[in-house]
């Protein structure tokens, strides 16, 4: 067996990000009663957000922002864009934000198999993430998730950001992994597959939009069943 230690990105990986923050932004659309306060249609406004979100997210791994101000700033930079600024309310629509985000379940495909074959055929599963401490674990627990993995690796809990290679090495450390016997799984190409060619690390590219491969990965894969072909 080549590998020993399979690394999971959580995000857009296994968990399904989108789906999850968009049933999560609709309930805060829904509470903060945006639609009376000239924010609207809905549609709209998680366009604008994920704008947003996407631009301070990549400053945040690029450590130009901290994580407080992804946290709100995101929201805030939405209501600016309908002439709301209420830095207040930011805040508030961002600290309920995070609070119903990790209570949403919805996983791709085949992740709990994919997840259970692995353990049968006695790989030890991790998950690398840039997410929140709290936030991350909590997804993990909500989706049932949580005993899959021996560890759980967060740029908020080691203080490095993906593709930054000291957040593997880190991971790999804490696991008591071996370079050679370790695989990163991933679909963000630049956090997980550059991340992983920098520190050395085999990968697998998990392209759910069904691109085109990524000449860096060592695998592409479409849907996580694929996983089995290679594991």
């Amino acid at each position: 067996m080549k590998y020993k230690h399979i690394f999971f990105d959580l995000d857009h990986t296994i968990w399904d990000f989108e789906t999850n923050s968009s049933l999560t932004l609709k309930a805060m659309y829904e509470e903060f009663e945006l639609p009376a306060k000239g924010v609207g249609p809905f549609e709209e406004f998680h366009a604008v957000y994920r704008e947003h979100n996407h631009k301070l997210w990549d400053r945040y791994s690029k450590g130009f922002i901290k994580q407080d101000e992804l946290r709100w700033k995101r929201m805030w930079h939405t209501l600016l864009d309908y002439k709301i600024g209420d830095e207040k309310l930011a805040r508030a629509i961002s600290v309920r934000y995070l609070e119903v985000l990790p209570t949403q379940r919805e996983l791709f495909p085949y992740t709990k198999e994919i997840l259970q074959y692995l353990l049968d055929k006695n790989y030890t599963l991790h998950i690398i993430s840039n997410g929140f401490e709290e936030v991350q674990h909590n997804k993990l627990l909500n989706s049932g998730l949580t005993a899959y993995f021996k560890e759980v690796i967060t740029s908020e809990g080691c203080n490095y950001v993906k593709p930054q290679k000291e957040i593997f090495e880190y991971a790999m450390n804490k696991a008591g992994a071996k370079l050679n016997e370790s695989l990163m799984v991933g679909d963000n190409e630049e956090a997980d597959i550059l991340g992983a060619v920098n520190t050395g690390m085999d990968s697998v590219f998990v392209n759910h939009i069904n691109g085109g491969k990524n000449e860096q990965a060592t695998y592409t894969i479409h849907h996580l069943k694929e996983l089995e072909n290679i594991l």
